[in-house]
């Protein structure tokens, strides 16, 4: 069964003329936003945040602040951010996967509701996962293959990290490991920036990373991407094959980034932050960004990120479901 068969990864020309409506006229500035980020310093959050708050300065809010509230997977974020006040000076800032995936994962445990508790603001960008080996694995593991048969010939050393439990990473891995037929252990970590570290210093032989944050070290030699878990070849990374390519035909997955205020945040400030982010996004500045770190933007309205969240929620049930996954993995 193809787990992922119903993912959906929009059209470049469609993420980039998403549309944008009914944005409401020009009122007073708040006197301070703050964007808290779910997961520590150091990874894809820092990549596009704080080159966009720069472009943001003065559009939207007289004083932006960036900070983080790690922790559980972006959970303890996303609970603090539904309890502020409603009023588009605190904004959620986490992966689709604490907003989407965890309503299957945790069931009951967790302690917000993304359908209820928030609004959809503005989603920043989509970009897919790289399998990336680093120093702990052999120069000459060199494609998925080779890995596996390392894997299998060293029990015990393949243990794979992830930047949470139950995240879109978990998930690949452990569709890789039962189609593999080796033995993986998950080690989740407390976001990508540490998850990365431990990746480059060999204390992990092998990662499910988001793109942007391992590129640099490709480049540098330092890691080595076995496969990308898009559905087709990533733009920013032609030379790696895909999963599906591998022999992974069920795994393909694309993961977006976004902005999410408290419920009952009145619709015409959601509307002006939405406009403010989509003309920061269209900059020259920001394309650039996007490219060195081989992300696409996305530019859509509240209504359309709303759509595009329910999606999101529908399609991983069936996933959570079929895997057999508990928060104890």
């Amino acid at each position: 069964m193809n787990f992922f068969r119903r993912l959906r990864v929009p059209a470049l020309g469609a993420i980039l003329m998403g549309a944008m409506a009914g944005i409401a006229p020009a009122q007073a500035q708040p006197a301070q936003t703050q964007i808290w980020s779910g997961f520590p310093p150091g990874g894809l959050g820092d990549q596009v945040t704080r080159p966009l708050l720069e472009r943001l300065k003065g559009k939207y809010a007289s004083t932006l602040i960036y900070d983080s509230k790690a922790g559980a997977g972006g959970r303890i974020a996303a609970d603090f951010v539904k309890r502020a006040a409603p009023d588009g000076g605190t904004i959620l800032q986490v992966p689709s996967s604490p907003m989407s995936i965890y309503l299957h994962t945790y069931g009951r445990k967790l302690t917000y509701d993304p359908l209820t508790d928030f609004v959809a603001v503005a989603p920043l960008a989509a970009y897919t996962f790289s399998m990336t080996v680093g120093p702990m694995v052999p120069d000459d593991v060199k494609s998925v293959a080779d890995f596996v048969r390392w894997a299998k010939a060293n029990p015990g050393k393949a243990n794979y990290g992830i930047p949470a439990a139950g995240s879109v990473p978990h998930f690949i891995g452990m569709m890789f490991e039962r189609g593999s037929g080796a033995e993986f252990k998950s080690v989740p970590y407390k976001g990508g920036g540490p998850l990365l570290q431990d990746l480059l210093g060999g204390q992990i032989p092998v990662a499910f990373n988001v793109v942007s944050e391992v590129m640099p070290h490709l480049k540098s030699g330092k890691l080595r991407s076995l496969a990308v878990a898009s559905p087709q070849r990533w733009a920013a990374m032609p030379e790696v094959p895909t999963l599906q390519e591998a022999g992974y035909k069920d795994i393909a997955a694309v993961e977006f980034l976004g902005w999410y205020a408290p419920a009952k945040t009145p619709a015409d400030v959601v509307k002006r932050l939405n406009a403010s982010v989509q003309d920061a996004l269209a900059t020259p500045e920001m394309q650039e960004v996007f490219v060195r770190h081989g992300l696409l933007p996305l530019r859509e309205s509240p209504e359309a990120f709303a759509v595009r969240l329910r999606d999101e929620v529908n399609r991983w049930g069936p996933v959570v479901k079929a895997t057999g996954f508990s928060p104890d993995d």
